[in-house]
């Protein structure tokens, strides 16, 4: 008999979903209820997507794993992305000082526009596996507390029924699950939101000539000092074009208008954002976007899961996009689907259950790392921090200091960033001594840029030195 398997939202957590569930299943139907752009634009349905994204080499290697046949990396890379090293490719101030640039490679990322990334992604989905995208928005689930059976859906022809076999919400930050899944009798799961008020603000910029290998560069917002956080970041996305990011929490929000915006970078911690864009060509007006609270749902803790139901994605868990970890955790959710239905067969009992509990292995980690610093800011909205947030703040800012002169303790928090290993890794006893140790080198007194860049940086700012 023809298995079916439906995905409701075409982001990357759903196209990802239904790469895994294409092994398995004879047909995987897509729901959105967005009419998709026929090539790399924005679309209404994803509030971050002008915004910046890095793709973390975790999360990319999970993608290569589940998209056949086709390398989403070399997709990517000849669409114009740029592939930067953590290590020695960034310029990075850190509320513990300047990062120091290493020799040593180490992971990568990519970066790029979202809509290109969606784009690529999509279109590799599509041509390599039985999947076909419907405009449709899904309603709620059919079937009870014991299996899901489908979903009932709505579309331009009115509502209708449609029957599957397994179900994936991926459907983002409005996500009605817990909604749905009360209507079933599953109740009682557990939701935190932690809000610092967040807002960004972008402009797209034309790079400058002779800046071409100048390196991604950030201003990370400071959670400690009892004031609203300001960062700010350029880092180059395809067609030779700077994309030029600003966040601030509750008080300290960037404004859309041209003119603020560059005051707001002229004001951040350290000028070199200011110069940078100063001999830039804006090509766009200021997007800004308020969707960056933390939400998290135990959806893993549930008592009963229903079997045929997974949830991954925002759906699951919204993170601060200022980390720059969503789009990974969601490659990663992916990957675990993938390989529990290798292991157990697409209709095996508690197979759901198994893979949402999988799946919060990658969510929990992730989470610590916004959270851990957003309920500093001041004004935020959520719990209090907890005895465990101060103790773990207190051992997270200890070894990121050491990171700033130990390549042993940056070469760790370099291998939990990019999530090609989780956070039990800052716990191993080589990292725990690095941390012990503190830096071993001085601290730097400013970006640590070459020569050449020293040179760019001063002829894109006028000042000739």
């Amino acid at each position: 008999m023809p298995r079916r398997a439906v995905v409701v939202g075409a982001g990357l957590a759903g196209l990802l979903a239904a790469a895994a569930l294409s092994a398995h299943a004879d047909e995987v139907i897509v729901l959105d209820r967005d009419e998709l752009p026929d090539g790399p634009e924005h679309r209404k349905g994803l509030p971050q997507g002008r915004h910046a994204h890095l793709l973390m080499s975790g999360g990319l290697a999970a993608m290569e794993d589940l998209v056949p046949g086709v390398s989403v990396r070399e997709r990517l890379l000849a669409a114009g992305a740029h592939e930067i090293s953590l290590n020695s490719g960034m310029v990075a101030l850190t509320p513990e000082g300047w990062l120091r640039r290493w020799r040593h490679e180490g992971p990568r990322m990519l970066t790029c526009s979202r809509a290109l990334l969606d784009w690529v992604v999509r279109e590799a989905v599509l041509a390599n596996t039985k999947t076909e995208i419907r405009t449709a928005q899904g309603l709620e689930l059919l079937g009870d507390l014991h299996g899901i059976t489908g979903v009932r859906i709505s579309t331009d022809a009115g509502e209708t029924d449609l029957e599957a076999d397994f179900v994936v919400d991926a459907s983002g930050r409005g996500s009605r699950v817990l909604h749905w899944l009360e209507k079933l009798g599953v109740t009682g799961i557990d939701e935190r939101t932690v809000d610092s008020g967040l807002v960004n603000a972008t402009r797209i910029y034309r790079r400058p000539a002779g800046a071409e290998h100048f390196p991604l560069t950030i201003l990370q917002a400071n959670p400690y000092l009892s004031l609203p956080g300001r960062a700010g970041m350029v880092l180059p996305i395809e067609g030779d074009r700077w994309m030029v990011s600003l966040a601030g929490t509750r008080g300290a929000e960037p404004p859309a208008d041209p003119d603020g915006f560059l005051q707001y970078i002229l004001d951040l911690p350290d000028p070199i954002l200011g110069r940078l864009v100063s001999g830039a060509e804006p090509l766009t007006d200021v997007h800004t976007s308020h969707s960056s609270k933390n939400v998290r749902r135990y959806l893993e803790k549930a008592r009963n899961w229903p079997d045929g139901l997974v949830v991954l994605g925002d759906a699951l868990a919204t993170f601060n996009p200022a980390y720059g970890q969503g789009m990974s955790v969601a490659a990663l959710g992916a990957q675990v689907l993938s390989r529990e239905l290798d292991h157990e067969g697409f209709t095996a009992p508690g197979l759901a259950a198994k893979v949402q509990r999988g799946v919060a292995v990658p969510v929990e980690g992730a989470w610590a790392m916004a959270v851990g610093q957003d309920v500093w800011y001041p004004n935020t909205k959520g719990p209090a921090p907890t005895t465990a947030d101060r103790l773990i703040t207190r051992y997270s800012r200890r070894l990121l200091k050491s990171a700033t002169g130990s390549y042993a303790a940056a070469a760790a928090l370099a291998a939990v960033t990019s999530m090609e290993a989780d956070a039990s890794t800052l716990m191993h006893p080589g990292t725990l001594l690095a941390a012990l140790n503190g830096p071993l080198l001085p601290p730097l007194s400013g970006p640590p840029l070459t020569p050449a860049e020293r040179k760019t940086l001063a002829a894109l700012a006028g000042t000739g030195d």
